[in-house]
């Protein structure tokens, strides 16, 4: 999922400092790096924010993701940039690290691979055992560690800048350890990357922050066209898909963040809402024809679907969008150290309101602004946003994945329901936990002599 930086200068008070945030894949998560550790919020409940794990082991931390909701924590301090830390948090121990050559941009996780982002390299895990499968040398310089990878069982890309200069993005196939194509999304250098939960459209923004656009994937085709603004560019710090894919979330150094809904307009679109908005869609739709080729293709963008603007601006920012207690929301997690959880109406848009504010650091500073828990939600005709978290626990779930669960992590040859809304979770011995590796501070070092770019701190072995 997103991450964003936060901190800097200003006043002694450490514990309102943070220097990082980030949702995990599937929104259920919370993590935050701290100038003493990292912290670990569980998101299931609007009113309440609950704090499952904080760690105050390792300073300084300004990358850390969790997998999903497993055990297993990945943490990146300033003290030692270079290193990658990997954590077995309910145990409280460490299962592994790694160093490479140069200082850690990005770290992303799935069920199959861990991608480890420097500014002109990408080296890419095999998460169960961490055995390095291929390092992308060269690369581009990515001197802000962008790029994004799908979180489905049945496919692992990766997406990351082709071009230094322009907007290009290329798509790798994590697993079969091949480019799958190259899009050149815009003629601006990347700004921002996301895939969909089902890994078939990726979204990108460049650096002037006006245009998002959203491809097919794996053929690349450019789909969706949206405008956030035309009067000055703007910083995009974090695009993210709603679960079922249906809706697009960008925020940026401004104060409003956009919400954009990915249905296409035109004629043939018969369930299309009988709106002004989608009146003036089919009539610039119609014009495009007439009209050059650069006029048509702008007045043909949608704008946003919903929006919220934020108090203040000019402050980097994390959201996502998630289905928590059956309902769809917008979470923002700023760098102030708030986390502001929206009601979205997935039917009409418009102005999201404001339900619930945390802060981040302090159990007693919650403070409720804004309408009352119970956003009411008309019926749809197909599978909606909310619809599709709202399906009762017995529904059947046909998507599995060997070897992982969603709250205790694996034991081998099981097989466990991949998808968050399966029949509960999965309670399993900590002994078997994923991923299944020991690790030994007295040990030999890993394979120093196959992979001179990286150097493993401890003995990795496979546990039957």
């Amino acid at each position: 999922m997103e991450s964003t930086e936060a901190g800097g200068s200003g006043p002694d008070r450490t514990e309102l400092r943070f220097g990082c945030a980030s949702f995990n894949q599937d929104s259920t998560s919370l993590a935050l790096g701290t100038r003493t550790g990292y912290k670990l919020f569980s998101l299931t409940m609007v009113e309440k924010l609950d704090c499952i794990h904080e760690s105050a082991e390792t300073p300084d931390v300004y990358i850390v993701e969790r997998l999903f909701s497993s055990s297993l924590v990945v943490v990146v301090s300033s003290a030692m940039p270079e290193r990658m830390n990997i954590y077995h948090f309910k145990k409280g121990t460490e299962i592994c690290n790694y160093s490479y050559p140069d200082n850690i941009l990005a770290i992303k996780l799935n069920r199959q691979r861990l991608v480890v982002c420097l500014e002109d390299s990408i080296y890419i895990h095999n998460i169960k055992d961490m055995k390095l499968l291929k390092t992308l040398l060269n690369t581009p310089s990515n001197p802000s560690g962008l790029c994004a990878l799908s979180i489905t069982h049945s496919s692992s890309y990766l997406a990351y800048p082709g071009s230094s200069s322009t907007g290009e993005v290329v798509v790798y196939d994590t697993i079969s350890l091949n480019t799958v194509t190259v899009i050149p999304a815009h003629d601006s250098p990347l700004a921002a990357l996301t895939f969909n939960a089902s890994a078939t459209r990726l979204a990108s923004a460049s650096e002037r922050g006006t245009v998002i656009r959203v491809f097919s994937v794996p053929e690349g085709l450019r789909l969706f066209e949206f405008r956030r603004g035309m009067k000055r560019y703007v910083s995009i710090s974090s695009l993210c898909f709603s679960p079922d894919g249906l809706y697009l979330v960008s925020s940026s150094n401004t104060e409003t963040i956009h919400i954009f809904k990915l249905e296409p307009l035109g004629p043939s679109a018969e369930d299309e809402a009988a709106s002004w908005t989608a009146y003036v869609g089919k009539m610039f739709s119609a014009a495009s024809t007439y009209l050059p080729a650069q006029v048509s293709g702008m007045m043909s963008q949608d704008r946003a679907f919903a929006t919220v603007h934020l108090l203040s601006a000019a402050q980097r920012n994390v959201c996502t969008l998630a289905v928590i207690q059956k309902l769809p929301r917008l979470l923002v997690a700023t760098a102030e150290g708030q986390l502001f959880i929206y009601n979205v109406d997935p039917l009409q848009g418009g102005e999201c309101m404001l339900a619930f504010k945390h802060r981040l650091f302090g159990a007693d500073d919650e403070q409720n602004e804004g309408e009352p828990e119970g956003l009411e939600v008309p019926a749809q005709s197909g599978p909606s946003y909310a619809e599709t978290a709202a399906l009762p626990p017995s529904a059947p779930v046909t998507a599995t994945l060997t070897g992982y669960s969603e709250d205790g992590g694996a034991k081998k040859g099981e097989v466990i329901p991949e998808h968050e809304f399966a029949a509960g979770p999965v309670c399993l011995d900590d002994e078997n936990e994923f991923p299944p590796i020991n690790w030994s501070r007295n040990g030999t070092r890993g394979s120093q002599s196959q992979h001179r770019n990286i150097h493993t701190c401890s003995q990795l072995r496979i546990t039957n």
